[in-house]
Parts: C-alpha cells; sequence; structure tokens
C-alpha cells in the first residue's frame, strides 16, 4: 500500500484549488522557470483550477464553448500543441527530523516541475503518482511551477518501426503514457488535454519511517478455520549499532484479532503470523466483506517512530483456466473465492469523465449504480487510468471484486529496453498501490492486444515480451499471490496454433445482428468479459449535448456521427455506428421509427432485451458458462453507446431489465427446445431457497404454469416446463414468491419482427418497471 496514504506520521500542505495558468503554442521550455518568467515573456496569466484540465480552465475562460455540446470536441485539436504553464505559491519551511515530499498524484503528462526557479523532478507519465524530494529547498514563500510540454510532440521523437501498431488515431499513443482512450476511441473523444489532474500536496515525513507495508493472506485452510497471513514491510532507520527497532502488526474485525512482532535484523522483513476462526472477506451475495482494521507501528528503541493504518480482507482468489487442448468441453476459466467457485455478474469500468479531473465526483455515485444491479464485479478497462483510492476503497466496502487491465489496449506496443523500463516503473508502483484491497481479484496485461497481434499481423502475441515477460516478473516481486491474466482475451500458445475461437474467456462482439444469433448462442466461451448492444440516451438528454437543429433525424448528422463516437471525423474509422444502432432496430421491430421519442424506445428496447438476453443465457449455463462482465455501466462524456445510463445519469431501459436479470435468485425462461421451454431458477447464493411460482402469458391472461419447488444453492434449477409455439408470440410474465419476498422477470417469445405498439402495450400491461415511461 502506498505509506503516504496510511501514515500515522504524516502532515501535509493541501496545494490543491486555485493556481495560475498560461499558454502558448512556442516552445518556451529553457527559461520560463517561474511565474515572473512567464509574465515576462508576454504571455496572458489567468485563474485555473488543481486537480484540473487545460480545457476546462479554457472554457471557464471563455475561450472555448463546452467540449461535450456537439462539434465542440473537434475544435480542442488546435491546444494540441500548446505548451502549458501552472504555478502558485505557498507558506512552508522545512521541519526537523523530516523529509519534504512534493506529491503529484496525477500529472498529465510530460511536465518538468520548479520549485522556487530550481528544477526539482519531472514527469512522462500520467497514469502514476510522481514523488519529489525537496527537503532545504523550501524558504517559506514558495512558489511551485509546473512546465506541462505536448503529447503531440514527445511522439514525434520515435521511429515506429514495422513490429508496432495501432488503429490511426492512436498509433501517436504507443510511446506516451496516457490513457489510451484519450487519442480518441468508439466511447471516447480525441482529447488530449494536459494538466494537475489529482491532487498535489507538501507531505513532511520522519527521516525513519516505513517505505512500503504490504499485509496478504498466504493460505485459507479447506475448512476456513484458520488463515495464514504474510506482513511485508521495508523501513528506512538511520540509528547505530546501539539502536533496537521493531515492527509490530495487529488487526481486529468485531470479535477475532491477530498480533505479532519482530524485532529488525534489516530493513526489510516479513512477518508471518496465523489467525484462527478469521472473519472473511467475500463479494457480494455470498456472504460479508469483512474488512480487519490493521496498525503496523515501527518503534525505535520501545518509541514508536512511525505507523501505518489500512484495512486487511482475509480472502483467497483463485482463477481456473485451460484451454481445450485437454478435450471438447474441458476448458474452464472460473473464479474461486476462499475454495468456493463463483459466478460472475458484472460490467465494464470505462473512463467516468472525458476530463479525468472530473471522475471522483462520480466515483461515488457510479459505484451505486453498480450495487444496485447486484454487479459482483467491476473490470477496469485497459483504455482507461488506474482507478482512485476511493474507488477501491468502496469496492471493499461493498463486496466487489475488481479485474484491473494495465493501460494497454487494441495496439502492439513497442518491445524495446527503454519502454520495458518505463512500463516497468509503471505497473511497480500501481501494483503496490492497489494490492491491499481486498477487492482486487485479478491483474490482467492488456485489453485485447494479443487480438491486436492478428489484426496488426504481428505474428503470434505469446512473442510479446511486456505481457509474457516483464508484467509477470514485476508481479512476482510486487504482487505474488494475485492471479494473472497475460491479456483479455488470452490467446496462449496452444489456442494460436489451433482456434483462437475456442478461448475460454472472450469479447463477444461479433456482427451486432440479432442477440439471439448464432454468434451469440453458439459461443464456445466459458466466460465473457465483453458484451454489448446500443441504446440511445433520453431525448432530454439528447437536448443537452446536440444542437437544436441536429436533434433530429439522425441520417447523416455530424454531430450523430460524432458523439457516435466517431473522434477524428476525417478517417471515419466508427461513423459507422449510428447506422450500427438503426440496424439492431431494424433487426428487431422490422423498421427504424421515423419519429425521435418512438426511435430512442426502440433503441432503448433492443439493447434492454439484447442485455438482459445474455445475462440470462449465460446464467441458464452455469457452470458450463461462468461469468459475463457486460459492457457498460455509464458514459464518460454525451454519446450514443452500449452503457446502460449515460452521462448524464440517465437511466435506459437496459438498466433496468439487467437489475431484474441479476437478481441473486432469477426466474428464467429457457431458451426452446422443440416445443418446450423450461421453467429455471437461476441462484448464486449459497443457500437453498424454497419457493412459488407462476407464468403468466400477459397477451391472453392466462397461467401457463405454476407450482413449487426449491432452487438448489449455487446452481440452476428446473421447476417446470411449457409449451413453445414457434409461429407465436407472446410475452410472459414470471413471478415467483421466497423467504427474500416477492420478485418478478418476463420472458419475449417467438419470432421477430416485433411490433413496436403492440411491444410497448406488452410492457406496460406487465407493469414490471414502473418507474419507466413506456407510452
Amino acid at each position: 500500500m502506498s505509506v503516504l496514504r496510511g501514515s500515522q506520521f504524516v502532515s501535509a500542505v493541501n496545494l490543491n484549488g486555485s493556481w495560475c495558468f498560461a499558454f502558448s503554442d512556442e516552445r518556451r521550455e529553457t527559461h520560463l522557470r517561474s511565474g515572473v518568467d512567464v509574465e515576462g515573456a508576454g504571455l496572458t496569466v489567468r485563474a485555473g483550477e488543481v486537480p484540473g484540465n487545460l480545457e476546462l480552465d479554457l472554457q471557464r475562460a471563455g475561450l472555448i464553448d463546452d467540449p461535450f455540446v456537439g462539434m465542440s470536441a473537434v475544435g480542442l485539436r488546435k491546444f494540441e500543441s500548446c505548451h502549458v504553464w501552472y504555478w502558485r505559491r505557498f507558506d512552508a519551511q522545512d521541519r526537523p527530523g523530516h523529509d519534504a515530499l512534493l506529491v503529484f498524484e496525477g500529472i498529465d503528462c510530460l511536465a518538468d516541475v520548479f520549485l522556487n526557479g530550481e528544477r526539482v523532478g519531472s514527469s512522462d507519465n500520467m497514469l502514476v503518482e510522481h514523488i519529489f524530494d525537496v527537503t532545504g529547498k523550501l524558504v517559506g514563500d514558495n512558489e511551485l511551477l509546473v512546465h506541462i510540454r505536448p503529447a503531440v510532440e514527445e511522439a514525434k521523437r520515435y521511429e515506429y518501426p514495422p513490429g508496432v501498431g495501432a488503429n490511426p488515431p492512436n498509433v501517436e499513443s504507443l510511446y506516451v503514457r496516457k490513457a489510451p482512450h484519450m487519442y480518441g476511441w468508439d466511447i471516447m473523444p480525441r482529447v488530449l488535454s494536459g494538466g494537475l489532474w489529482r491532487p498535489v500536496g507538501l507531505v513532511f515525513r520522519p527521516v525513519e519511517r516505513f517505505e512500503s507495508v504490504f499485509l496478504a493472506t498466504r493460505e485459507l485452510s479447506s475448512d476456513l478455520q484458520k488463515a495464514e497471513l504474510a506482513l511485508h514491510y521495508r523501513a528506512r532507520t538511520t540509528g547505530g549499532a546501539g539502536d533496537s527497532y521493531e515492527v509490530r502488526v495487529d488487526g481486529s474485525c468485531g470479535s477475532s484479532s491477530f498480533s505479532a512482532g519482530q524485532r529488525l535484523v534489516f530493513e526489510a522483513g516479513r512477518i508471518c503470523l496465523g489467525v484462527e476462526e478469521p472473519v472473511l472477506w467475500w463479494p457480494r451475495g455470498r456472504g460479508e466483506p469483512n474488512l480487519y482494521d490493521v496498525t503496523v507501528k515501527l518503534f525505535k528503541n520501545g518509541e514508536q517512530i512511525d505507523g501505518v493504518n489500512f484495512n486487511h480482507g482475509i480472502r483467497t482468489v483463485e482463477l481456473l483456466r485451460s484451454n481445450a487442448e485437454l478435450g471438447e468441453g474441458k476448458s474452464e476459466f472460473c473464479f474461486k473465492i476462499n475454495g468456493e467457485r463463483v459466478f460472475i455478474r458484472g460490467t465494464n469500468w470505462v473512463p467516468l469523465d472525458a476530463f479525468h479531473s472530473r471522475d471522483l465526483e462520480r466515483t461515488e455515485r457510479a459505484i451505486e449504480l453498480a450495487e444496485e444491479l447486484e454487479c459482483n464485479m467491476i473490470r477496469c478497462w485497459g483504455g482507461n487510468v488506474y482507478e482512485s483510492d476511493l474507488f477501491f476503497d468502496l469496492c471493499d466496502r461493498k463486496g466487489m471484486l475488481v479485474w484491473q487491465d494495465f493501460a494497454m489496449a487494441c495496439a502492439v506496443y513497442p518491445q524495446d529496453q527503454e519502454f520495458q523500463a518505463r512500463l516497468a516503473d509503471e505497473v511497480r508502483k500501481v501494483v503496490r498501490r492497489l494490492r491491499q484491497h481486498a477487492s482486487l481479484a485479478l491483474w490482467s496485461g492488456d485489453n485485447e492486444c494479443d487480438w491486436a497481434y492478428k489484426w496488426q499481423d504481428r505474428g503470434d502475441p505469446n512473442n510479446n515480451v511486456l505481457t509474457r515477460q516483464l508484467l509477470p516478473s514485476v508481479l512476482r516481486e510486487e504482487d505474488p499471490t494475485r492471479c494473472y491474466l497475460p491479456s483479455s482475451p488470452y490467446i496462449d500458445p496452444y489456442d494460436y496454433k489451433t482456434n483462437m475461437e475456442f478461448v475460454p474467456e472472450h469479447h463477444l462482439w461479433g456482427p451486432r445482428d440479432y442477440f439471439k444469433g448464432d454468434f451469440y448462442i453458439k459461443a464456445h466461451c466459458h466466460f465473457v468479459s465483453e458484451i454489448g448492444y446500443h441504446g440511445c440516451p433520453e431525448p432530454a438528454s439528447l437536448g443537452k449535448f446536440l444542437s437544436a437543429e441536429k436533434v433530429w433525424p439522425w441520417q447523416d448528422n455530424e454531430e450523430w456521427k460524432l458523439h457516435g463516437t466517431n473522434p477524428v471525423p476525417e478517417l471515419s474509422l466508427y461513423a459507422h455506428r449510428v447506422e450500427l444502432m438503426a440496424k439492431q432496430v431494424r433487426e428487431f421491430f422490422g423498421q427504424v421509427p421515423e419519429t425521435l421519442e418512438d426511435f430512442v424506445f426502440a433503441s432503448q428496447a433492443v439493447q434492454a432485451e439484447a442485455k438482459k438476453f445474455f445475462i440470462e443465457w449465460f446464467r441458464q449455463g452455469k457452470w458450463r458458462r461462468t461469468g459475463i462482465l457486460w459492457w457498460n455501466l455509464i458514459d464518460g462524456w454525451p454519446q450514443f453507446s452500449d452503457a446502460v445510463v449515460d452521462y448524464y445519469w440517465q437511466k435506459k431501459l437496459a438498466y433496468h431489465f439487467i437489475r431484474t436479470s441479476q437478481q441473486l435468485l432469477c426466474l428464467v425462461l429457457g431458451e426452446p427446445e422443440g416445443q418446450i421451454q423450461q421453467v429455471l431458477a437461476c441462484n448464486d447464493t449459497r443457500q437453498d431457497v424454497p419457493l412459488e411460482f407462476t407464468v403468466r402469458d400477459v397477451v391472453t391472461d392466462q397461467i401457463v404454469s405454476a407450482g413449487q419447488g426449491v432452487a438448489a444453492a449455487d446452481g440452476v434449477t428446473p421447476l417446470a416446463e411449457i409449451p413453445f409455439a414457434p409461429d407465436q408470440q407472446r410475452f410472459c410474465l414470471i413471478e415467483w414468491q421466497s423467504a427474500a419476498g416477492k420478485s418478478s422477470n418476463h420472458y419475449l417469445a417467438g419470432q421477430r419482427p416485433f411490433d413496436l405498439g403492440q411491444y410497448r402495450r406488452w410492457l406496460a400491461a406487465a407493469r414490471l418497471y414502473p418507474e419507466v415511461s413506456i407510452h
């Protein structure tokens, strides 16, 4: 963990808030080291905010329009070559017995840092914190200045040999350690930005202190009655031969506690300890996410000189993965928590905002959405930044497992020694910051880079030194107990030599035709970590980000395409995505509505039915299928997308359908086999659940089936069979009652196309979603 965050012996000067800033498209980096230099160069000085981003400061200054409205995002390109200076003054002096550390949690991206005119450090990575020792350099009234150089100029330094590759907007991102999406993605605008996007502070720490502390669960007995823990520490001491140092660790959770201590024979070491009858951390739906309050103290000659507080969840995580080499149907991809298989119901987490300085204010509310949907895992996608401590704290407390990609996506990245060294430093910093979190279940090397080797004709992805050698090497040193997957999806040597469609974990995008087509129902994978379907935002949201004359119609509409998202219009790389949304409506309803209101509803209905089907299809196939992470929870800018909540927090119909389909106990209708459909109870709890149920045809208002049964723990239980007529369309309402209360679900039967008006009437008659306007 970051001892800066949990230390009891830290004092800090908050350097957030109002700063001055100036910008220029001329190269002036050799001599502008202070605010006086900037003013003397004739640059206009304006008020800025930290944490912040350049574009947000430009908007506050009235120099640009809202970048999220209309075509404004395209106009940001003219600022990509700008040099930017941020500076402020603050009061601070050195403190005896302490080191003074400037801590930048996020600098975007290439920067030189000056304190009182002296260069004290530099940054070349947006994704990690930067700490600069300024002990002896504080003079009371201080000035801190950060000069940020343009990322587009940095990208021009490199050769781009034939062995690397990416989609056209993203080639220049390959050597620059920024969030990949910022160069333009099918879900995000091109916003290269710059700024101090996470908090800044001056921190004073004792000269003698902890440098790192990490408590790991090494082992859990098969009966869950004994846990073995290991505390790893690295201290910094200055004492002589006559001084005695000791490390002590104490933890408690309710009535359970542990304690151990050790004399230091060296500054680094490990303390192993056992915990009898531990209270365990469980993911949502399996039990309580119990967290121990832990304190680690450093003593010198019996007096405490440093201490760290943090939470620890005692649990084990395994990823069972094997390929088809064992034979047809013998592969697997399944998570085990505390020795038990867990079916995964979850979502993909993409940028919360195109301007990452606003991420934090959106984090808690977004986590609440995932919680309301009964997600038990969030996949942090590799085109993003690494999420905040707040994000992981919330996931710890709410029992939300986290799958964390490293920040590489959809490209063949450089393999040279310089890039390897920069990536290794990044990974080491990220792992040390996040490894203490119980919620963190998996490190994944990247997003779809194995497949990029195929798209870019670069051969076998197992030759990727980054994900096959460098990352595993760093993880073996820094976090040896946690699961690692080289890529998502991972193409191992056997899969590459045989059939890559048989990988056990996959991203199912495909033709985006009918969601019950063969591509989806005949997929071989056990686990799908990306799968989605488009849905249009509500008309009220459209009016916030589209010009009045561009709200409708959608055809040949440049604003719809830009927010489609086609981030670089001249390339037209993703311009087809609006038509793709219309195509999905046409597939389901036979035609595309001619009014905005009908188009929005039709689009949302198709998205909702599709995602409901994907979730229930995977759940009823448990344990042949072991989890689904649908794409995605919420937009990071206003757009037409697969998200189930738009940027303005408006929930699409799919949100409500998913909330129903991801109930821990959910009754569903299986897909027809001949002229029969099964009524199935999908139970993801650890207990058998007695229940009573009915299935009613909303069209005829007739009870099709009724009965009672027991939903087997952690399984799928057939309860009854009902007739299926392939030439008959009907809307079935499934209702059940158990000790947990009453609940309901629905199933749409029959062959497409469905009549849009009729579908609306059926949905209204079922009264399943009273909070949704369907008229």
